[in-house]
C-alpha cells in the first residue's frame, strides 16, 4: 500500500488516498453548538490543497445532554444542518470527503446532570460529580438521537457518518468493566456490553440507508488495571463488523486517545492489525505519527489501511502536503 497513490473503495465512495485528518476538538463553534466562519476556515484551510483522503470532523454532540464541553460542535436539532452544510461545500471544493463524528459524552460531560452505565466515577473525570445510571428508556433516547444525527448528517451532504465509541465517551463507557457495574441486558459479558453498540449502529444504519458509509471509532483497549484488555477489544470489533459497518478506526477507551507510556508512531498498531485480520473490514489507525514516512511505514506492513493525523494539523494546516511531497 502507498500513502498517496493507492485509493480506497468505502461503500461506494472512493478516498483518493490513505491519509485521514483526524478530529481535532476545535472549541470553534458557537455556543449553541452552531458552525461559525472560524470554524469553516479551520478546515478550509487544512484542505485547500486535497492532500487528504478523508477528513473525519470533529465530534458534535447527539443531545444537549451529552455535551463534552463548551463551544462543541452539535448536531442535536435541525438547526444544526445549514450551518454543517457550508462546512461540507467548503471541504468538497478540494475534492476530499468529509465524515461527521457523532457522540454521546456521557459521565465524560461538563454538565452535572451526567449519565453513563453506571454510577461510577469515570476514569478520566475523577472531578465527579458521580453520574447517575442511566435507564432503559434513557438508552433508548440516546439511540434514537444518534440515528437522527446520522440523517442530519446525510442531509448536511456529509460523504458518511461515523459513531464515537472510543476515548471515554458514553459508548466507552458501556464497553469498559471499570464503569459499566449493570445487571441487567446491558453488563456483564462482552457481548451484552457491546449491546448498546449494536443498537446504535443499527439505528443509525436503518435511518442513512444501506449505501452510505458508516464508520465506528473503537476504544478497543483501557490500558487500566481492571478495564478492557486488548483481547476484547480485537473480540468486540470482530462482533461490530457484523452489523453494517463499513469502516472501523481504533483508538483508546478510558485512557483516551494517548496511551500509557507509548509514544511510537502507530501506537495502537497491533490492535489495528489483529482487528483487521479478525474483523475483515478496512481500518484508519491515529496516534503518534508525525510524518509522511512514519505513515507510509505503517501502510507498508499492513497495519492499517487508513492512517489518521491529528495535532500535527494544530502545528501546520498545510502538514498534509508536506508529508506527501516529503
Amino acid at each position: 500500500m502507498s500513502l498517496r497513490k493507492l485509493p480506497l473503495q468505502v461503500n461506494g465512495l472512493t478516498l483518493p488516498n490513505r491519509l485521514v485528518m483526524a478530529p481535532l476538538a476545535s472549541a470553534r463553534a458557537t455556543e449553541e453548538g452552531l458552525v461559525t466562519d472560524d470554524l469553516i476556515e479551520f478546515y478550509r484551510a487544512r484542505t485547500e490543497e486535497g492532500a487528504l483522503g478523508l477528513v473525519v470532523l470533529e465530534h458534535a454532540y447527539v443531545l444537549p445532554r451529552g455535551q463534552a464541553k463548551a463551544r462543541q460542535l452539535s448536531i442535536a436539532g435541525d438547526r444544526t444542518v445549514e450551518g454543517l452544510k457550508r462546512l461540507v461545500e467548503t471541504v468538497h471544493r478540494s475534492g476530499t470527503p468529509i465524515f461527521a463524528q457523532i457522540n454521546y459524552a456521557g459521565s465524560f460531560s461538563d454538565g452535572a446532570d451526567r449519565l453513563s452505565a453506571s454510577a461510577v466515577v469515570n476514569p478520566r473525570r475523577k472531578d465527579g460529580p458521580v453520574p447517575g445510571e442511566i435507564t432503559e428508556a434513557e438508552i433508548a433516547e440516546v439511540v434514537a438521537a444518534f440515528a437522527a444525527a446520522a440523517f442530519r448528517a446525510k442531509a448536511a451532504g456529509f460523504d458518511g457518518v461515523e459513531v464515537h465509541a472510543a476515548h471515554g465517551y458514553l459508548l466507552s463507557q458501556f464497553l469498559s468493566p471499570l464503569t459499566n457495574r449493570r445487571r441487567d441486558g446491558y453488563g456483564g459479558a462482552l457481548e451484552n456490553r457491546l449491546r448498546l453498540h449494536r443498537e446504535t449502529v443499527r439505528a443509525v444504519r436503518q435511518a442513512v440507508g444501506a449505501a452510505y458509509p458508516l464508520a465506528l471509532r473503537l476504544g478497543a483497549c483501557d490500558d487500566l488495571e481492571g478495564g478492557l484488555t486488548e483481547e476484547e477489544g480485537i473480540r468486540a470489533a470482530a462482533l461490530l463488523a457484523g452489523e453494517g459497518i463499513d469502516l472501523l478506526d481504533i483508538s483508546g477507551g478510558m485512557s483516551g486517545y494517548l496511551r500509557p507510556g507509548r509514544t511510537e508512531p502507530g501506537y495502537y498498531g497491533e490492535i489495528a492489525a489483529a482487528v483487521r485480520r479478525r474483523a475483515g473490514l478496512p481500518v484508519i489507525l491515529t496516534g503518534g505519527v508525525t510524518s509522511g514516512a512514519e505513515a507510509e511505514a505503517l501502510l507498508q506492513k499492513e497495519t492499517a489501511d487508513l492512517i489518521g493525523v491529528g495535532r500535527a494539523f494544530l502545528r501546520d494546516a498545510h502538514w498534509a502536503k508536506r508529508a506527501l511531497e516529503a
